[in-house]
């Protein structure tokens, strides 16, 4: 990435049912910069589809990013839903490339009971099966566990680092929303944030700035961490410190927009940011 892109979660909102191609034009219209694909209730899309987005993101150059299913657990107890949650970040991960993908997310793991420790260990083993199949399959696509937004889930931002230091294809997906909410109000000044990025930087060089994968919404949150998306101007989220920490590092990539109108606050992220 030569800058740093803003891209909306899905289909802009005002989009309806109309469809990829109208989806792109309205994306264009409004000055944003690509789309995340939102594959979390399964990875399917019609192969008219696939050629589709990738011709049209291809011809507009915008960015594309996959965001995995939901129903990943690379802690369960039960092995056959190892196996099946192993398939589908692979899955993602082939659909990415098939639609020539920046990178791909998910949500790697609950804690189930178990120490962090021992977690951290049995997604490690999964994610170098994960790793080795996509090597075999010269799939480069970058993949990220994403940082999460409940304590039990696994997931903080020393996990999704740790990680991202033991196989080159894996780097973080931070949401900056997510570590807001599952810290019940913290990870929000602009400290907060520059610490964030020194902290990655420091720890997996900065080409890890240089291809950043960013989440950002306003979220509503508690005690037991995320409740649900909101508009930024609706909660207590410091987009602007956050825009301001983003340009002092210069940080490169994508910035995917999760609130629930997001190409309206994706507008409001990018202009604000190209502001400063």
């Amino acid at each position: 990435m030569d800058k740093l892109k803003f891209v909306t979660a899905g289909q802009p909102i005002c989009n309806g049912t109309n469809g990829y191609e109208k989806a792109f034009n309205i994306l264009e219209e409004l000055k944003l910069d690509g789309m995340e694909l939102e594959f979390v209730h399964g990875v399917r899309m019609t192969e008219a589809n696939q050629k589709l987005v990738k011709s049209i993101a291809q011809s507009k150059d915008m960015a594309l990013t996959a965001h995995g299913p939901y129903y990943i657990n690379l802690n369960s107890k039960e092995e056959e839903k190892i196996e099946a949650s192993i398939k589908r970040v692979l899955d993602t991960a082939r659909m990415g490339k098939t639609l020539g993908a920046y990178s791909v997310t998910f949500h790697a793991a609950f804690y189930m009971g178990m120490s962090p420790k021992d977690v951290f260990e049995k997604v490690k083993t999964s994610m170098k099966e994960i790793c080795n199949v996509l090597e075999k399959e010269k799939n480069d696509i970058w993949v990220r566990p994403e940082t999460t937004g409940k304590p039990t889930q696994w997931g903080n931002l020393e996990e999704i680092v740790s990680l991202s230091k033991d196989f080159k294809q894996v780097l973080p997906c931070v949401d900056f929303s997510h570590l807001h909410a599952r810290t019940n109000g913290g990870y929000n000044t602009y400290d907060d944030f520059c610490g964030i990025f020194e902290y990655v930087g420091n720890e997996l060089g900065s080409y890890a700035l240089e291809n950043f994968h960013a989440h950002i919404a306003g979220i509503d949150y508690g005690e037991k961490g995320e409740k649900k998306h909101l508009m930024l101007k609706e909660s207590d989220m410091n987009y602007k410190d956050l825009m301001k920490a983003f340009k002092k590092f210069d940080v490169k990539g994508v910035v995917v927009c999760e609130s629930p109108i997001m190409e309206e606050d994706a507008v409001l992220l990018k202009d604000f940011y190209n502001s400063l």
